[in-house]
C-alpha cells in the first residue's frame, strides 16, 4: 500500500456540555467527551452486559466550534469524523503525560447531530469541515446538511451526489 490513513469515526453521546478555550492568536478550540457503548449477552449467565468507552475530541475548525457552541448539549447523540493524535505534555509535577484524542482540524473533519435540537428522535443537520479528501467532499470551510426531525431549519440543503454527477460519460 502506498500511503497511510488516519481516520476515526465515532457515534456516541456527549458526556458533558462542550468546553471552549481561546488562544492568544484569537483561535478557539472546543473539547468534547463522547461515550460509545458496546452491549452483548453473557453466554454463561444470559445477562446483558455493557462496556462504555470514553473518547476525547478536540475541534479546531472555526465553523464547527460555532456549531458546537450553538447546538451541542450533554446527552446528545452525535457523529464525529477526524484523525487520531497523541500529544505529550507535562503535569504539575513535571512528569511526562500523553493524551490521545480525535482531532477535527480547521481543514477537515465532520460533525453531525443525530438528535433533533429539542432532544427528541430524528436526524439533525450535518456539518463538514471541508473536503479533506474524503468521499463526496464539498468545498469551502463548511458544508451544511439538513436532515429530518429538526435538523433542517433555514440552512441550505447539502447537495446530493445526483446534483454533482455529470451524465455525459467521455468514452
Amino acid at each position: 500500500m502506498a500511503g497511510s490513513l488516519n481516520k476515526v469515526m465515532l457515534i456516541g453521546n456527549l458526556g458533558q456540555d462542550p468546553e471552549f478555550r481561546s488562544f492568544a492568536n484569537g483561535g478557539e478550540v472546543c473539547n468534547l467527551r463522547i461515550a460509545t457503548s458496546r452491549t452483548w449477552r453473557d453466554r454463561q449467565s444470559g445477562e446483558r452486559r455493557e462496556n462504555t468507552q470514553w473518547h476525547s475530541v478536540a475541534i479546531f475548525n472555526e465553523n464547527l466550534v460555532k456549531v458546537a457552541r450553538d447546538y451541542l448539549k450533554k446527552g446528545m447523540k452525535i457523529y464525529v469524523e477526524g484523525e487520531l493524535q497523541t500529544r505529550k505534555w507535562q503535569d504539575q509535577n513535571g512528569q511526562d503525560r500523553y493524551s490521545t484524542e480525535v482531532v477535527l482540524q480547521s481543514y477537515r473533519g465532520e460533525l453531525q447531530m443525530l438528535d433533533s435540537r429539542d432532544g427528541g428522535g430524528g436526524s439533525g443537520g450535518g456539518y463538514g469541515g471541508g473536503s479533506g479528501g474524503s468521499g463526496g467532499g464539498y468545498g469551502g470551510d463548511s458544508s451544511y446538511g439538513g436532515g429530518s426531525g429538526g435538523g433542517g431549519g433555514s440552512r441550505p440543503q447539502r447537495p446530493t451526489y445526483d446534483d454533482e454527477l455529470d451524465d455525459d460519460v467521455p468514452f
